[in-house]
């Protein structure tokens, strides 16, 4: 009996779909995929394995050495897709081709806090300026150089803008040019980066796709973003990775930083203790603890709430929280608390949503989040996603919507400001604690310590 011929693709799409793999060019940085505690995330990892899970394939990061080597690699179809926060500009447009946008930047200059900061681009004639190799950074400073003459720069062929923004951080180097969604990301961990002013008019980030007659993969990635978008999974994606980036400002990052230093290795082992008992991850506990009392076990509010979790007397009394004051019973008291919160929401709502709306109930109550939920249907929205959730909550402080709930009245503004707050301070703690590929970047930067000329040893001087 003869063997059955193996089927034959007959485009692009299909030949994805039999291999069982698709192919993605990226790189590590906090706007695309990078390590997190013990899973992959960024929003073009996210973006991407649901597109992958939508063509029913695994997916294969191919992570380059350099920017440039992206850029080449998706225009001699080395790979699928390269999705790794590319600007759309009309010279690529002639090596690639892009599809629908997701994200809309400014390209920003970036300088050190401490410094003067450069009012326009004349003052960057006075200091060192490097942007990376490949960049669209490069052909921004080109045409700025058409205003201002004396404009000189160094194009950086081995670190990536994230290794710059680094050197910018320890005064190494005086500017360099970020896009302005990966400038909020880092800036929560590196402080003294400061943003002078955009250089570029709104542009847009886009997946780029190598140039083909064939064009099965570009319209199924078409029908996926237009899908992502008509349902709001995009939004809803940004939200998770950009929605509570900007909330810690330098004050309150660099207090952190000095609390977590101070105050919280008294209190770590019983965060550690109570979040194994209860499946939490520490440091959210932790974070908890700060937005609540600062790691301040005699903390105490004018309402009578207290301890280092702030719980309320009423809350004590069910838990059977004998000295709120105690840092072990509070700790405990106030995770077993969360704890109940994610149990007694709906099984429909997953993950990150569940701990968001657990955290507003920890602060407002259950009885608000569920009028929140209930506002957030009859209007037209997903009560089981944080992203509108959020948008109602504060209608619960107006009697025109209050007065038809069941709960009533709340200052729901302060949920949700005390949810992007503990989101902040987690990232920021996870960062600090958690040898993740981008900390694991800095501290190799930092070992080597190096300086301006050697950087500049191995560029191009324009």
């Amino acid at each position: 009996m003869p063997l059955s011929k193996a089927p034959v693709p007959q485009n692009q799409l299909e030949a994805i779909k039999l291999s069982g793999t698709l192919k993605i060019l990226t790189r590590i940085d906090p706007t695309t995929h990078y390590k997190n505690t013990d899973s992959y995330t960024g929003l073009e990892h996210d973006l991407i394995k649901l597109f992958a899970e939508h063509l029913g394939v695994k997916v294969e990061f191919i992570i380059p050495d350099t920017f440039a080597e992206i850029l080449s690699g998706i225009a001699d179809n080395k790979a699928d897709i390269a999705a790794a926060g590319l600007t759309v500009t009309p010279q690529r447009a002639k090596k690639m081709r892009f599809s629908p946008s997701y994200y809309e930047i400014t390209e920003q200059l970036i300088y050190r806090s401490g410094t003067q900061r450069p009012k326009n681009a004349d003052y960057l004639t006075q200091g060192i300026v490097e942007v990376t190799a490949g960049t669209h950074h490069v052909d921004t400073l080109i045409n700025l150089k058409k205003t201002v003459p004396d404009l000189a720069w160094t194009v950086n062929k081995e670190l990536d803008t994230d290794g710059l923004l680094y050197l910018v951080n320890e005064g190494l180097i005086d500017y360099t040019v970020a896009d302005s969604n990966q400038a909020l990301l880092v800036r929560r961990y590196y402080p003294e980066l400061n943003i002078a002013f955009d250089l570029t008019k709104p542009l847009q980030l886009a997946w780029a796709l190598s140039l083909s007659k064939d064009n099965s993969l570009f319209d199924e990635v078409t029908r996926f973003f237009t899908r992502i978008k008509k349902d709001k999974t995009l939004a809803q994606l940004i939200e998770k990775h950009y929605g509570h980036a900007s909330t810690l400002n330098y004050v309150d990052n660099c207090t952190f930083r000095q609390h977590r230093k101070s105050r919280l290795p008294l209190y770590q082992k019983y965060f550690a203790a109570a979040a194994d008992q209860y499946k939490i991850d520490w440091r959210l506990l932790a974070a908890i603890g700060y937005q609540e009392s600062h790691w301040q076990d005699n903390a105490i509010s004018p309402t009578g709430v207290e301890g280092i979790m702030m719980l309320t007397n009423d809350t004590a009394e069910l838990l059977k929280i004998k000295n709120r004051k105690d840092p072990i019973q509070s700790i405990e008291g106030g995770a077993r608390y969360f704890q109940q919160r994610i149990k007694l929401l709906d099984d429909t709502i997953n993950e990150p949503d569940r701990t968001w709306l657990a955290l507003a109930s920890y602060n407002v109550g259950m009885g608000h989040i569920y009028d929140a939920r209930l506002l957030t249907t009859q209007q037209g929205g997903n009560p089981n996603k944080w992203l509108d959730v959020k948008q109602r909550l504060p209608l619960l402080a107006d009697e025109k919507w209050h007065r038809n709930t069941k709960y009533g009245f709340a200052r729901g503004n302060e949920p949700v400001e005390y949810v992007e707050n503990i989101r902040g301070y987690y990232d920021l703690l996870v960062w600090l604690t958690e040898e993740n590929q981008l900390k694991k970047h800095a501290m190799e930067l930092k070992n080597n310590k190096p300086t301006s000329a050697a950087v500049k040893s191995s560029a191009t001087t324009l």
